[in-house]
């Protein structure tokens, strides 16, 4: 094994101003950022929200704050709506604002708009259901947008006398699609759908046609696995459809209307989107891959003009963003791998700059504007972070035990010295059809600045199956639960022991969802390599996980490509509860009560099987109220304080036995 890694960087950090200081966990959890952008007509001006998580022991139980900011040019942001009701679906029509809110008085999410001016907020449509997604007309008269219909008011009189059976999978309501002319007198909404699932709308540049991505059902596997693209009529006549297969992502229209550039999947056990297509709506709705044997994902798209698209992608642990032409299928870069992790592109017919979002090691994800193959930045969410020590952070790339090349995100301790070993934490991603990229880290489940100060070194592993390397490493994985991916996993961990960077005696595992699978498989069945383990919404009985979860049909198609029930042997092999009695790794297990992805029995089982034994310490925590991740600030801090103090228990002090499984929490409440 070998490594590759620059080491200018590391010698940058080690160089830290004497005025840095450590980040809370607190602060950890509570970093703001920009979750979306929409740009005028001339490019000119941006609106954006920003996300603001609730403060810890001084607000109430809850989601995020999200508030409405404006931007022109290169001035300050401007706060529009900061009255914590919530704003979302941001987009920018002529002079207004428009967006998806539920205010005062409103008994459901409704359309509003604002000024570009500033003022007050007024209500566009209310709908007798709340509104999911809408898009407006170029002219603004028509109105399309995703809602269900009213509710049976003699359903809730059943439940009140006491009826409330529920009859599983086949009571699911629909979101259909709704269409308003909004320049008539009475605006009543049509309904344009009924016998299939709407996810999205837009209008068809110039004609009278709606693009609507459907599934047959509401139910999670078919919008992963069996959704497509339609052309309605105003009317909800359906006039075409698009040939795609498997796993479907964002879809845009060229300005006039003639192309439509969607990303896909390669086939039908494509684990994510990443490829790109352009149908020709002028020649049947003819189809070309205009980026055939792409080494990444394509993440995101946008038109600059009729005959160009912008593209962002995903290769490796960087990011790049490229323009194509449609007549020549000519590439070029519009910003080079380095610069920082864009996550989304905004770009305005006709105009030179693009709005990005992105994030750094430094800072989490900020608004930018891309010029001439650089990058201007645009806000600031988090000023205190450059009172931060920073740790170094850099791509590593090794080689596993069969020669595959593999690539990871090492983040060194603040104090690092070389020669000495650190304790290590290993960062499994979920999926796992997702990957690292060399930006910024820290989440509640994984604090890397905190943990850095704290003297561990990090690392993020990209194991086969990832994405960001193209198609074929993608699908490395399949058929091979907890194969050879979770030896890469064990291989890149004792890479970093041989480079004399870690402890191999002190090594711990974490990571939420497929990465929780990982991190049972290395309590149990791995468990001589590592001498803590946290798992997160995880797996521990791929037989009964295929029975409780709500991607049954994705799981067959892109991950096991085989039922259970065609080798019952195997898939309890391949389970960490078969295991269990192997166990020598404490296990710290936590799972939100109300996941249906991974369910939560999985961790009950593994947590019965390890508690009967006696061979480890292990423990439960379920979080009532979370699905598959904590969504809640109190939630998230409760985790991360529980992470660190199972790993600095088992790593740091050499313990036994479990830590107290009391946090001090009520001790900051007033």
């Amino acid at each position: 094994m070998f490594l590759r890694i620059g080491l200018t960087a590391l010698c940058a950090a080690l160089s830290m101003s004497a005025s840095a200081r450590d980040i809370s966990l607190t602060e950890t959890v509570t970093t703001q950022s920009i979750n979306s952008v929409a740009i005028s007509d001339d490019g000119q001006v941006a609106a954006f929200t920003r996300v603001s998580p609730r403060t810890p022991y001084v607000d109430d139980d809850g989601g995020s704050f999200v508030e409405l900011f404006v931007v022109r040019g290169e001035n300050e942001p401007v706060p529009f709506i900061s009255d914590k009701q919530g704003v979302s679906d941001v987009s920018i029509h002529g002079d207004f604002i428009y967006f998806t809110s539920k205010r005062d008085g409103d008994d459901h999410t409704s359309i509003y708009k604002i000024s570009l001016n500033g003022g007050e907020a007024q209500k566009v449509f209310e709908h007798e259901n709340g509104i999911y997604t809408y898009a407006l007309s170029a002219d603004g008269r028509y109105l399309a947008f995703t809602a269900r219909a009213a509710a049976d008011k003699t359903e809730k009189k059943l439940a009140k006398k006491g009826f409330k059976a529920e009859v599983y999978e086949e009571e699911n309501e629909f979101t259909h699609a709704w269409f308003v002319d909004l320049s008539a007198e009475s605006q009543i909404a049509a309904q344009l759908t009924d016998d299939r699932q709407v996810f999205s709308v837009a209008f068809r540049p110039d004609q009278e046609q709606l693009l609507l991505r459907t599934a047959p059902t509401p139910l999670v596997d078919d919008s992963y696995m069996s959704s497509k693209y339609e052309l309605v009529s105003f009317a909800g006549v359906q006039e075409s459809s698009f040939a795609t297969v498997g796993k479907l992502g964002k879809a845009e229209f060229s300005p006039d209307g003639r192309y439509l550039a969607v990303i896909g999947a390669a086939d039908y056990n494509d684990p994510a989107t990443g490829r790109l297509y352009v149908f020709d709506l002028q020649n049947d709705n003819s189809v070309r891959d205009v980026l055939p044997d792409y080494p990444g994902h394509v993440q995101d798209i946008d038109w600059r003009n009729n005959d160009e698209l912008i593209y962002l992608g995903h290769v490796g642990t960087e990011s790049e963003v490229h323009a194509i032409t449609m007549q020549w299928l000519e590439t070029r870069p519009l910003l080079e791998p380095g610069n920082a992790i864009v996550v989304d592109i905004e770009a305005a017919p006709g105009q030179t700059g693009v709005y990005a979002r992105a994030h750094r090691a430094e800072h989490p994800t900020e608004l930018f504007r891309l010029e001439m193959q650089s990058m201007i930045r645009l806000t600031n969410s988090n000023p205190w972070l450059s009172e931060i020590t920073m740790p170094t952070q850099e791509t590593v790339t090794y080689e596993a035990r069969d020669g595959l090349d593999l690539q990871g995100i090492l983040v060194y301790p603040t104090d690092y010295q070389e020669g000495t070993r650190y304790p290590l934490i290993t960062v499994v991603h979920g999926g796992p059809e997702a990957h690292y990229s060399n930006g910024w880290l820290d989440r509640y489940s994984s604090p890397v600045k905190h943990a850095a100060q704290q003297g561990y070194a990090l690392f993020f592993p990209n194991y086969r199956g990832s994405t960001g390397r193209g198609v074929e490493f993608s699908k490395l994985g399949q058929n091979d639960y907890a194969g050879k991916e979770f030896d890469d996993i064990v291989d890149g961990k004792n890479f970093l022991v041989e480079r004399g960077i870690a402890d191999g005696d002190r090594a711990g595992i974490t990571g939420g969802s497929y990465g929780g699978f990982a991190s049972a498989w290395g309590a149990t069945a791995q468990t001589e390599h590592w001498a803590a383990s946290v798992m997160f919404v995880g797996i521990s009985d791929n037989i009964s996980k295929f029975g409780t979860t709500d991607i049954a049909k994705e799981m067959h198609a892109v991950h096991a490509r085989s039922y259970p029930w065609e080798k019952w042997q195997w898939y309890l092999e391949r389970s960490p509860i078969y295991h269990a009695e192997k166990a020598r790794t404490p296990i710290l297990i936590m799972h939100g009560k109300e996941d249906t992805r991974v369910h939560p029995s999985q961790s009950m089982e593994l947590y019965r099987y390890l508690k009967t034994h006696g061979n480890v310490p292990v423990r439960l925590v379920l979080y009532p109220g979370e699905g598959h991740g904590n969504r809640r600030v109190a939630a998230q801090l409760d985790y991360s304080m529980r992470l660190m103090r199972w790993m600095d228990s088992f790593l740091k002090q050499g313990a036994t036995e479990a830590p107290a499984h009391e946090l001090p929490h009520a001790e900051h409440i007033d």
